[in-house]
């Protein structure tokens, strides 16, 4: 009775929506219902006895936040129709609603503007600063700077923006080629934001900098953190790493880096990892490739992380590349590189679609040596990579001990052994695993019915094409 009632409920809210026209009159109190049934998701989940009315009351709440995001999103007459709606605003709602709207600038402002007029609600910083930030992001600067200035006129105390904020505020500026406006927002944070000058704000400047190609002025701003005892962190030494990089100023950050370290200012990961990043940020992949090869020739272990990303642009840019890529997993690990799963979620798919199976069953042991279980996008590329081959026998039989070993079988892996068996001719098998897959509750889609029916029926299995066609019927009611 409670899953009927809520579905009553949910669709008279969008038969409420697509009705809305100048001349309808709405009689409806379906979403304040909703809206005062579960007020917060905190409070649905703590106060309910029953699990399963919980869960039932947050699908209430978040239908109606994606009900009234939609108004705000797509009708001409936003203000007449919520007012229709009679809805109860918290700073909760307008927070949920400003983060769905957030590409719809102008119509998150009208909604905050509209959310304003109503009895007992008060902003937040909370919902002010996410409005900031979309009508930032949308270039909308001088409506922006006009909301600051009156929430700043309507607070009791002094008004202050959070260094986040400050900080994707220049950052956006960067992004938009007004670097001078971002170094205003900068020097004026502290006294008219209210907003200390972190080290984020300084990366964010630092960043914006970096956009306009303004490298001494960036060096500048890092001597000046120095000369304030602000250390710079990870993405301090990144920023500018990166923005050389791109610019193919390769010997500029290696100087950088090499002066930071005589002022015993070492970045928190080695030199040499920031360089080989910064590299694949830029999408110099060859010289990334170089500098690989030289550290490991060196016996330099890379960082887990940079090899990663090294490894994954690498294989993501070419097939042929992966046997570089199992090449120097090979050599780092020698130097006493540990991988973890997200190493071999890289490789092993990637040596699959090589054809290099031996390789990456190979790594596929190695991982389940280290305490790693199988996930379904581990061995699903090598089982693909079997059938291609026409292996079918033995890619049915490390199924079956996979579902043992590793992690169960989704609905991807089930389609795709089902589309290989059906271009391989095996649709005997490609009906049991249909059928094995249904069992564990998991739906075919419409493809691998027609696909496996067509198939038995062209070899004269018309009795279990008949059964498969049932099943069909069973499972979606046609």
């Amino acid at each position: 009775m409670l899953l009927q009632s809520t579905k009553l409920k949910l669709t008279q809210l969008f038969i409420l929506y697509k009705t809305n026209t100048p001349n309808t009159k709405i009689k409806t109190q379906t979403l304040p219902l909703i809206l005062s049934f579960s007020r917060t998701l905190t409070t649905a989940t703590n106060e309910s006895p029953n699990k399963n009315d919980a869960v039932s009351n947050n699908d209430q709440y978040f239908a109606a936040i994606h009900h009234v995001s939609n108004i705000v999103r797509r009708d001409f007459y936003l203000e007449r129709t919520l007012n229709k709606l009679s809805l109860r605003v918290t700073s909760e709602l307008v927070f949920r609603v400003l983060r769905a709207c957030s590409s719809s600038a102008t119509e998150s402002h009208r909604f905050f503007n509209w959310a304003l007029t109503q009895p007992n609600y008060h902003p937040t910083s909370l919902e002010f600063e996410e409005l900031i930030k979309s009508l930032a992001r949308a270039r909308k600067f001088q409506t922006m700077w006009d909301l600051v200035h009156r929430f700043n006129k309507s607070q009791s105390h002094s008004f202050s923006l959070s260094p986040e904020t400050v900080s994707y505020l220049i950052e956006q500026y960067g992004k938009h080629g007004l670097i001078d406006q971002a170094v205003e927002i900068f020097n004026k944070s502290h006294k008219t934001l209210n907003c200390p000058q972190t080290i984020e704000i300084h990366n964010s400047l630092l960043f914006s900098l970096c956009e306009a190609k303004l490298f001494h002025a960036a060096y500048a701003l890092i001597r000046r953190m120095v000369r304030k005892n602000l250390a710079p962190n990870k993405r301090t030494y990144a920023v500018l790493v990166n923005a050389w990089c791109s610019a193919g100023k390769l010997r500029e950050a290696q100087d950088f880096l090499e002066e930071m370290s005589r002022k015993g200012l070492n970045p928190p990961v080695r030199g040499r990892d920031l360089l080989m990043e910064g590299l694949l940020n830029a999408g110099h992949l060859e010289a990334a490739k170089d500098m690989a090869r030289k550290m490991a020739k060196q016996g330099f272990v890379p960082d887990l992380e940079t090899f990663n990303s090294l490894i994954e642009s690498i294989s993501k840019s070419n097939d042929e590349e992966v046997e570089f890529c199992v090449s120097l997993f090979n050599s780092v690990c020698k130097l006493g590189l540990s991988p973890d799963i997200n190493t071999y979620k890289i490789l092993i798919p990637a040596v699959s679609k090589a054809g290099m199976v031996d390789e990456a069953f190979r790594l596929l042991n190695d991982s389940i040596e280290k305490g790693h279980k199988p996930f379904p996008s581990l061995y699903a590329p090598l089982i693909k990579a079997m059938c291609r081959r026409g292996q079918f026998d033995d890619a049915f039989c490390f199924f079956s001990e996979m579902k043992v070993k590793g992690h169960a079988p989704n609905r991807p892996v089930y389609t795709m052994l089902i589309t290989m068996c059906g271009r391989g001719g095996k649709f005997v098998e490609a009906a049991n695993y249909l059928v094995e897959m249904t069992e564990f509750g998991l739906t075919p889609i419409s493809r691998c019915f027609d696909m496996v029916t067509d198939g038995l029926k062209n070899c004269g299995k018309h009795d279990l094409a008949r059964r498969i066609e049932q099943l069909e019927v069973n499972i979606r009611g046609i």
